[in-house]
């Protein structure tokens, strides 16, 4: 954040609810509270009732929380931003992405910097809280919480205030049950390929509503949709995209996980690794992830790009993982350089040509570096 905050007048730094967005914010900027503007708080919306004259005048840094509520600030940020474009003018703070906040639009190009916080990652808080950090996910007060049964209870309150209130504050006007069925449904087909008929159809909804529900949270930051990479070669390659509940913690509330007991129990605990491993990697400073697959059953996890070349990555939930078909179709189709398999165990060995096998709690912990051993 502080090297966004070099180089561009407005910076935009986005996340889901309880992410720790605001903590950032005053250990960062450490702003007077004159300098502060949190729209949920009644009081800093009456400040703002003349945008303009409110915020033209202040020096150093203007931190303005919540701004997905008041998208009409936004054009008069860009008119001050041009008036004043000292690096780090404005940090604006929101619960949803870009696109939906509205600091993503064209008239912002070249002014706007954007620093996404996803939680904590494993590198926060050291190798050890691996199991804590995948069953409680990675909102501070749900990992931090004394022990599972309050951080449970937490995370069901975060479920329950997102869907009756926080979804309406993003312009989503959906019955909170009905989003409730929905996600919970969607934890179920957590890391599997979107099929919107099928979930239209368990809905009794059209498929442009149900696609229209997972938009809406994958807006909130709360859901993931991993887009299929295309490459030009004769087979028949997936075109839908992968569905993920982006925190751990929240997907097993929504599938009445508790402990790790009932989570290495569930069905669903393949998928729930996948997906946590696949989220803490994103948080490893990457940009324009994929996965890839083919109808005939080749498939990526996961597929990123370093040093101009890419690399592939397949998460396995056990600790001694082998040389699949799928991993040298992938090697070969994709021209990959290097095929990482992030795996549960404790040591990294070599699988075979191109193909290393390497502890998640390594790679989490050490990030890309990890590679390079």
């Amino acid at each position: 954040m502080r090297e966004a905050m070099s180089r561009a007048p407005i910076v935009l730094l986005t996340g889901p609810r309880q992410a720790g967005k605001s903590t950032l914010a005053r250990a960062v900027v450490d702003p007077t509270p004159s300098h502060v503007f949190d729209l949920e708080d009644p009081r800093d919306d009456a400040r703002l009732a003349e945008p303009m004259l409110a915020l033209r005048e202040l020096d150093g840094t203007v931190v303005i929380d919540e701004a997905q509520r008041r998208q009409d600030l936004f054009p008069l940020l860009r008119v001050l931003a041009d008036e004043d474009d000292r690096p780090g003018r404005f940090l604006v703070l929101g619960s949803a992405s870009p696109d939906l906040v509205g600091l993503a639009s064209e008239s912002l190009a070249g002014r706007v910097a954007l620093v996404e916080l996803g939680g904590f990652r494993l590198a926060d808080l050291g190798p050890d809280a691996l199991g804590d950090l995948w069953l409680r996910g990675g909102l501070p007060r749900s990992v931090l919480a004394t022990d599972d049964g309050r951080s449970a209870a937490w995370r069901d309150d975060y479920i329950r205030t997102f869907l009756e209130r926080d979804l309406a504050t993003l312009g989503v006007r959906v019955p909170a049950t009905t989003m409730r069925r929905f996600w919970t449904m969607l934890a179920h087909y957590h890391g599997q390929t979107w099929n919107g008929s099928e979930l239209a159809r368990a809905l009794g909804v059209s498929q442009p509503t149900v696609a229209r529900y997972l938009d809406a949270l994958s807006d909130a930051l709360v859901v993931r949709q991993l887009q299929p990479w295309f490459v030009n070669i004769a087979k028949r390659q997936v075109r839908a995209p992968k569905v993920y509940v982006r925190d751990s913690g929240l997907l097993h509330r929504l599938l009445a996980i508790g402990t790790m007991d009932d989570l290495l129990n569930h069905p669903k605990v393949g998928a729930s690794w996948e997906g946590f491993v696949i989220e803490q990697i994103l948080l490893l400073d990457v940009s324009d992830p994929w996965y890839w697959a083919t109808h005939a059953g080749a498939e990526l996890d996961l597929l990123v790009h370093s040093a101009g070349r890419p690399v592939g990555l397949e998460v396995k939930r056990t600790d001694r993982p082998r040389v699949t078909l799928s991993m040298r179709h992938a090697l070969e189709d994709l021209e990959l350089g290097r095929l990482v398999v992030v795996h549960a165990g404790e040591q990294a060995f070599r699988l075979a040509e191109r193909i290393d096998a390497i502890p998640a709690r390594v790679l989490l912990t050490e990030g890309w570096s990890a590679l390079d051993r």
